[in-house]
């Protein structure tokens, strides 16, 4: 009885030794700068709500945090690279509501899109805008529909990849409005956007980030957007539903992801100093220009939205009749 109680004091005693060192590690973290991955082309929307916080972050985490762009394969090369990634905080993804996409378009994906992520937070929810070039003669949603009537099938849309997100939004739009158009994909946003600007694609469904620009200075018409409501940044601008279109809402989000099994302190570190840098007069500033609503979510709360999407965006690319990539 003896033994054990000395036993049982020894346990105790270096349970809190060890206790203080635990906290002591814990709050280390980070001691090095932080990996961004982007699974889409600098200069998309997704990159560049990931560079408006990194700063913020950064200086109240006291350590940089790097932007690594892993465009291609509608963002699955970007996923897999931090699907494999060591779950120690120092590698994490900003990603779209693509991340939710994926899962139905890929036969087979190099990772588990539920079981090797962990959410952090949603950062923002960001309205796609359709927008045509002024080349086309397209000044309403009506008028489009109607081009597409005309002569189905003629028509093509752009897309930041096969079963991105603004390929899903395009989709949707598409079973709404009962017409036919092409899906276009490509790397990312900036190379849709000079396409549909040249008038070699005819539309796209462009989150307003990369695109407030050239709506501004009429190098490109605004038609809708396909959100459920209307954009802050383009308040005259209705939107699909308002528009003639109901049924074809798209909510479009960007945010912040990490390896599974990354220690659930850092992950939810991780997730105040989101918070942080969105309450920053820059970050809402920049947020205004860019169309984009702060948007956050506790860790578990993103996980379970997460989960929800896919099943949504599975029933939508089956409806979509949607070819699997191989």
């Amino acid at each position: 009885m003896q033994l054990t109680r000395r036993a049982l004091a020894i346990t105790v005693a270096t349970l809190a030794i060890a206790a203080p060192l635990a906290v002591s590690a814990q709050s280390g973290y980070p001691n090095k700068p932080i990996r961004v991955i982007v699974p889409f082309a600098a200069g998309s929307t997704t990159d560049i709500i990931a560079r408006a916080i990194a700063d913020k972050m950064g200086q109240s985490m006291g350590q940089t945090l790097v932007i690594d762009n892993r465009g291609g394969a509608s963002g699955t090369i970007g996923q897999q690279a931090v699907a494999s990634a060591a779950p120690d905080g120092y590698t994490i993804m900003v990603h779209s509501s693509s991340h939710t996409v994926s899962p139905s378009t890929f036969a087979k994906l190099p990772f588990d899109t539920e079981k090797d992520f962990v959410g952090v937070t949603p950062i923002s929810s960001t309205p796609n805008v359709l927008v045509m070039s002024p080349s086309k003669n397209i000044k309403t949603l009506q008028e489009l529909l109607a081009a597409a009537r005309a002569k189905p099938g003629s028509m093509n849309f752009a897309s930041a990849g096969q079963g991105s997100a603004t390929h899903l939004n395009a989709e949707k739009f598409k079973l709404a409005a009962k017409i036919e158009a092409t899906n276009i994909p490509f790397k990312g946003s900036a190379e849709a956007v000079t396409e549909v600007m040249a008038g070699r694609v005819d539309y796209y469904f462009s989150p307003i980030a990369p695109v407030i620009g050239q709506i501004k200075n009429g190098q490109l018409v605004a038609l809708a957007v396909g959100s459920p409501k209307r954009a802050s940044a383009l308040p005259q601008v209705p939107t699909t539903a308002e528009a003639g279109v109901p049924g074809s809402e798209f909510n479009f989000w960007i945010g912040m992801m990490a390896p599974a099994k990354t220690p659930r302190d850092i992950v939810n570190r991780l997730q105040d100093e989101v918070v942080k840098a969105l309450a920053t007069p820059e970050v809402k500033e920049r947020f205004a220009t860019l169309g984009a609503d702060a948007w956050t979510l506790k860790p578990e709360a993103f996980d379970a939205y997460i989960k929800d999407e896919i099943k949504t965006n599975a029933v939508l690319v089956k409806a979509a009749g949607l070819e699997v990539q191989k």
